[in-house]
């Protein structure tokens, strides 16, 4: 039996120093010290135990110091391995008063707690060790019930009993009632939010429980690793980032934070819904073309064709001559009815001084038609050879144009052609028909 008794404490001893592993699940150590009393009264007497359990006056020896010292660690599934020391000083064996008998306890604990995470926190205990009463010891099996009340989440009071059975004649069966303070620590809370490391997804920063430990910087109910704008609080439904104008786009890709806008134009607003953003809109309450920065074309002579597009953009024209007003059929006689009455020196190309004012009348009519272009012909009749004809029809054509140019015409509206004598408009077989062949002509270019 001796053996036996040594082998079971030894086994306990050794799973409490060996097999410690997590006291609960946040902070695996505890370690309790108190008061403990000491009860005598016949175990085997189960007439009297309902009333004489409780008999402390009569029967509980108590040292009235710290009298227990235990340690034990949370393994899981709500077990934990330990060991225990007591001492106490003897007075009652049962009815029997003896004189300070000296008492020493030694026990491996395994405990079993009911709840988790609970304020009154139940638990029974079994194990085994060795007490020595007045320097004889003994092995002993224990079990036990008790309950700690947790104050907070790392102290406690505790409220066991114990019976102790021992292997040997010559110590008594007994209870061992036990009162103290319990301490549990070990938790690790690195960045101080009251989440510890093991549960904690950001161990490091303080953050919320909401968040596993994770910090909302803005506080607007999302976690700063989920956040697009962690120091800016902001609606779930924008990635929490503000919206200042209210227009569904957050401010970071807002290009008009405080105006409402549209999503197209980078949350810019666009007061005449031209597609233009209003901040690169030259006329913003005026729909135009981005070509015209946002404004619309002018039409300064109000002839229905824009300004871009009108070559006589101070002159109402029309479509069809693009802007410009029309030459009509009677202008352009006019033109010709001039041109062919310049005489030139027989022969030759220089313009007689007496055709001066036809000249003048003729620069008149271009310039009232200034976006006009026109060519001037020079014909000849059939009098002389072919080439000589053709020659003289060129220097006469060019002869009129220069002096055009001298008298103000652009030189990018005028041609000068000569026909020779391939284009007669009468027979040249009489004077008259080669006086009327002998001529210039200006005509209208179309473009």
């Amino acid at each position: 039996m001796k053996q036996l008794s040594r082998l079971l404490v030894v086994s306990l001893l050794v799973l409490a120093s060996n097999n410690i592993q997590a006291q609960d699940e946040d902070n695996p150590w505890q370690i309790g010290f108190g008061v403990n009393a000491v009860d005598f009264f016949p175990t085997g007497d189960v007439s009297s135990f309902g009333n004489q359990f409780f008999n402390a006056n009569d029967h509980w020896n108590i040292l009235p110091s710290v009298s227990y010292v235990g340690i034990s660690r949370f393994i899981g599934d709500g077990i934990s391995v330990g060991v225990r020391g007591s001492l106490n000083r003897i007075e009652k064996v049962g009815d029997l008063e003896v004189d300070d008998w000296s008492y020493y306890g030694l026990d491996g604990t395994i405990k079993y707690n009911f709840l988790k995470n609970t304020t009154i926190d139940p638990f029974a205990e079994i194990g085994g060790g060795y007490t020595w009463v007045r320097d004889i010891g003994a092995g002993t099996i224990n079990g036990g019930i008790g309950a700690n009340v947790w104050f907070n989440d790392n102290i406690g009071l505790t409220l066991q009993t114990q019976y102790k059975h021992a292997f040997e004649d010559y110590l008594t069966s007994h209870f061992q009632h036990m009162l103290g303070l319990s301490i549990k620590f070990g938790g690790s809370d690195t960045d101080g939010d009251g989440i510890y490391d093991k549960d904690d997804a950001c161990p490091e920063v303080p953050g919320l429980e909401a968040f596993n430990g994770c910090p909302d910087s803005d506080g607007d109910g999302i976690e700063d690793s989920k956040d697009a704008c962690p120091n800016e609080a902001g609606p779930k439904e924008l990635n929490g980032c503000p919206d200042s104008d209210g227009d569904g786009i957050a401010d970071k890709d807002d290009a008009c934070p405080n105006e409402a806008g549209l999503a197209a134009l980078a949350g810019c607003p666009d007061a005449d819904g031209d597609g233009i953003a209003d901040k690169d809109d030259q006329c913003p309450n005026e729909a135009g073309p981005a070509e015209n920065n946002g404004c619309p074309w002018p039409d300064r002579d109000g002839d229905g064709v824009l300004d871009k597009d009108d070559l006589c953009p101070d002159l109402p024209g029309v479509v069809a001559n693009k802007g410009c007003p029309e030459l009509t059929e009677a202008v352009r006689k006019s033109l010709n009815d001039y041109a062919k009455t310049i005489l030139f020196d027989t022969g030759k190309a220089t313009i007689k001084e007496r055709s001066e004012e036809v000249l003048k009348n003729i620069v008149a009519i271009l310039e009232e038609y200034s976006y006009a272009r026109f060519s001037i012909d020079g014909h000849t009749d059939s009098t002389g050879s072919a080439s000589l004809n053709q020659k003289l029809s060129e220097e006469r054509a060019y002869s009129v144009m220069n002096y055009l140019i001298e008298n103000g015409i652009a030189s990018n509206r005028l041609e000068a052609t000569g026909y020779g004598e391939d284009r007669p408009l009468a027979d040249n077989g009489t004077a008259s028909g080669r006086k009327t062949n002998r001529r210039v002509e200006i005509n209208l270019i179309r473009e």
